[in-house]
């Protein structure tokens, strides 16, 4: 059987521009959601995000783009690509080899352009620079013609479980042999489209989340963006290698477009076969970066699930996205990165704003940074349409 393993990070989240900005960051129990900065909303003053307080044309400077109508997603994409692609040692030869694929998540896409485009629309009669970036496809399109990209492209959208799907997609193309090399990349920005539109559910916090606390009362989005270069254990040579991609499953309860069933089926199914497809028993699990949005329905069907999975034998788990915010397609890629900094520096980090344990069933995540010794480390990413999915790394 052909091992997958991790050579490369890149990362940009409200907790930092970097691996290492953002690993301090998360031993600190640093938070960085707060009031906008680069858009306004009529939800500016009323509601919390986890933006990065980077404009575009600071991004766009820093990254040398001078390409009209370039999202923020594809500029958030660009910014962790570069770091993750350097991390690894890839070169323009590796870029160009039909060994090598790409593979983006991501939800936004160019709708953070809405307004630029509608009122192009209104004004132009010979179309808009920002039409060609308005899909999700758009951010894999924007990085294979500035790499010159030759191997497999392509881009998904499982709402929050999209980049945990693409690392289990590249996983597949490594072992079934359509490469050698694949870059896995999630990226979101806020967007008013997205706002407004889980304004809508009525599962936005007004204050910071606080993910399986009994008082808990929504989530904040977040945006950011993570990669990650997989590789085939034969074409590694002597190269770091930061963890093994050691198990992965997708499930579906198909309850409902938003809310997850009570007992958490589709959870259950994931964690559960994701467990089979690393040959791990659930005892061997150290450590569980949750899902933890924060929601009425995530936490206390997430806990009812691992419940059913590891009974009275749980090992610690925390949410990060008390630390980021929810980052939609990016946040399988986001906290993938954050499994893998458990991993090398042997540390889990707190989960944030917890005060009060659910009445039923109870559970307490980690609330200090502490050392410890851990092996595999299980990432929980579920989304919308009950789409669930988890992955498990391994220390090497």
């Amino acid at each position: 059987m052909i091992k997958v393993f991790v050579t490369g990070l890149g990362i940009i989240t409200s907790l930092g521009d970097s691996l290492e900005s953002n690993r301090e960051a998360l031993k600190a129990g640093r938070c960085g959601i707060g009031k906008l900065y680069n858009f306004s909303t009529k939800y500016s003053e009323s509601l919390l995000f986890g933006e990065i307080k980077l404009s575009n044309n600071h991004l766009k400077d820093f990254l040398n783009v001078k390409d009209l109508g370039v999202s923020r997603t594809s500029l958030l994409a660009l910014h962790a690509f570069n770091q993750a692609t350097a991390d690894a040692g890839l070169t323009d030869k590796d870029f160009s080899s039909e060994d090598t694929a790409l593979i983006l998540a991501n939800t936004v896409g160019g709708m953070c352009l809405t307004d630029e485009l509608y009122q192009d629309s209104n004004q132009h009669d010979i179309g808009s620079e920002n039409i060609s970036s308005y899909d999700c496809g758009s951010v894999g399109v924007f990085l294979q013609a500035r790499f010159g990209i030759a191997g497999i492209v392509n881009t998904i959208n499982t709402a929050c479980s999209s980049s945990a799907n693409a690392v289990m997609y590249g996983c597949r193309l490594i072992k079934q042999g359509y490469a050698k090399k694949v870059i896995i990349g999630g990226t979101d920005s806020l967007a008013k489209f997205t706002i407004n539109g889980f304004n809508s559910l009525h599962i936005l916090s007004p204050g910071l989340c606080a993910p399986f606390d009994n008082n808990r009362n929504g989530l904040n989005l977040g945006e950011g963006a993570a990669f990650l270069v997989l590789e085939a254990e034969q074409d590694i040579a002597d190269k770091k290698i930061y963890a093994e991609v050691k198990g992965y499953a997708n499930a579906n309860d198909a309850f409902h477009p938003s809310t997850l069933s009570e007992n958490g089926d589709g959870p259950f199914l994931a964690m559960e076969e994701a467990l089979k497809n690393a040959a791990l028993n659930p005892s061997d699990i150290d450590f569980i970066n949750t899902h933890g949005t924060g929601t009425e329905n995530n936490d206390e069907v997430e806990s009812k699930a691992m419940i059913r999975i590891f009974s009275n034998n749980l090992p610690a788990f925390a949410s990060t996205k008390s630390n980021v915010g929810h980052t939609l397609g990016a946040s399988g890629a986001v906290e993938a990165v954050y499994c893998i900094l458990n991993l090398m520096h042997q540390e889990i980090y707190p989960s944030l704003n917890f005060k009060e344990p659910m009445a039923d069933p109870g559970l307490i995540p980690n609330l200090l940074y502490h050392k410890k010794t851990i092996k595999n480390v299980m990432s929980n990413s579920f989304g919308f349409g009950g789409n669930c999915s988890s992955l498990i790394f391994s220390k090497v």
